[in-house]
């Protein structure tokens, strides 16, 4: 059965969507891609996976965690899949360029294709794809909104501290 909770942060409002006992999603407000409202279940804002996920999350925005290890389900074609679990291994802090993510996964000039898999991340944050950028270290595309991605970039770059 799948839930939600919504959580704040210095992002704005974060919409957490679980189903069996692991993260499914993680979406911000006027995200592109978001799915409609009526696909994330009832509110459960208690359950485990979301207090879980809650306190991840503020350990990260206060500085304290750089990784999580919140329990999370994907679902999306094995391309998509092999991106965001690439994704995963970006360090904090650090940015990548998605030729060099398309080279990571062993398909040069799929830059574009990766960028379409990174545009449709469904736990953003958690799955860093705020860390992707253009070749010459640009700010592209962010479902998020490019506004959240520079915070999310100065943030973990210490900027913010």
């Amino acid at each position: 059965m799948r839930t939600h909770a919504i959580v704040a942060s210095p992002c704005g409002p974060l919409t957490l969507v679980a189903e069996d006992g692991a993260l499914r999603g993680l979406y911000m407000t006027e995200q592109r891609h978001r799915p409609d409202e009526t696909t994330f279940g009832e509110p459960d804002p208690g359950a485990e996976i979301f207090v879980r996920a809650e306190t991840e999350l503020k350990e990260y925005f206060a500085g304290q965690r750089r990784e999580f290890d919140v329990p999370l389900a994907f679902a999306g074609t094995p391309f998509q899949q092999r991106v965001w679990a690439e994704l995963r291994k970006i360090p904090y802090g650090t940015t990548l360029s998605y030729g060099e993510l398309a080279d990571r996964l062993g398909s040069p000039g799929a830059s574009r294709a990766v960028g379409l898999a990174n545009g449709k991340n469904p736990i953003g944050i958690i799955v860093p794809c705020h860390r992707v950028v253009g070749a010459n270290g640009s700010l592209t595309g962010y479902g998020g909104g490019l506004e959240r991605k520079r915070y999310l970039l100065d943030f973990e770059q210490g900027a913010l501290f």
